[in-house]
């Protein structure tokens, strides 16, 4: 099988009159591609490597494109994924109680990272710095840490710090719901640990699991509440229920205390909403 098809067949030697003819006049100018064998491109042969070549090529484009392909930040994740995918990578930071930021690592150890030199989550801030994606997660509210000298609210430093701890360095998998106005993705996010007693590896929902120690609350804004479905409103909102009733974390008392304000309750107080980049400490 000749591979390239536009390589001719081997030629015998020409003899001298034939090299003579070859060189003449008349033959100069002829179009070079008349001297192509034309229906050796039409044989099996060459048929099904073409066509294999070509379906591999496209094949790992597509699938590189639709699994592999890394988003630098929140405002880089196409449409097509809101309400439909996930995103996988490892938190770098930890802003207030309810907002984390991720390094984007597509298809994970699987892809080579973490292991491969080429794929590794930088360390240093200059080279984490626009690109990593904010995640708001989505259908709770975090009492507010102190910013621009406003008072910190009871349980803010609690929530933050067991966020921190419950992922910084972690793995998480996030299902975007939607690009929010401070360039964020609100998302669903879930983390596994191998010392999950007594499911090793159990899939956990972050924002279930602080919901249920009384660490925030459902979100209750007028507009723009995310919940990622019904079923997981009515999850979060049971959860909510029973820490109250348990006086879990912020939930503690809170019926005899007459100063007790909710996160939502206390940025209306202030006057003040959630601004991006750490403008009112959302970091």
């Amino acid at each position: 099988m000749r591979w390239p098809p536009w390589i001719s067949k081997p030629q015998s030697p020409a003899s001298d009159e034939e090299r003579h003819q070859q060189t003449t006049p008349n033959n100069q100018g002829l179009n070079p591609l008349a001297s192509l064998d034309w229906s050796s491109f039409t044989t099996p042969q060459t048929l099904i490597p073409t066509v294999i070549l070509t379906t591999t090529i496209l094949g790992a484009t597509r699938i590189h494109r639709r699994y592999l392909r890394r988003f630098p930040d929140a405002t880089s994740i196409p449409t097509s994924y809101f309400r439909r995918r996930s995103i996988l990578g490892r938190v770098t930071s930890v802003g207030d109680g309810d907002n984390f930021r991720i390094f984007h690592t597509p298809g994970g150890r699987v892809a080579g990272w973490g292991w491969l030199p080429w794929k590794r989550v930088p360390k240093e801030k200059k080279e984490l710095r626009d690109n990593t994606i904010h995640i708001r997660l989505a259908g709770v509210d975090a009492p507010e840490l102190p910013h621009f000298g406003r008072p910190e609210q009871p349980f803010a430093r609690e929530a933050h710090e067991w966020l921190t701890s419950y992922l910084l360095n972690r793995r998480v998998r996030a299902y975007v719901h939607r690009p929010d106005q401070y360039q964020r993705a609100v998302a669903t996010v879930y983390v596994r640990q191998i010392f999950d007693f007594p499911i090793p590896f159990r899939r956990r929902d972050v924002s279930y699991e602080m919901l249920r120690r009384g660490l925030v609350t459902v979100y209750e804004a007028k507009s723009g509440a995310e919940f990622g479905g019904e079923a997981t409103e009515s999850k979060y909102r049971n959860a909510e229920w029973w820490a109250k009733k348990k006086g879990n974390g912020m939930w503690k008392g809170f019926r005899r205390n007459k100063e007790w304000e909710s996160p939502r309750d206390y940025k209306t107080r202030m006057g003040v909403e959630e601004q991006p980049n750490g403008k009112n400490g959302k970091k």
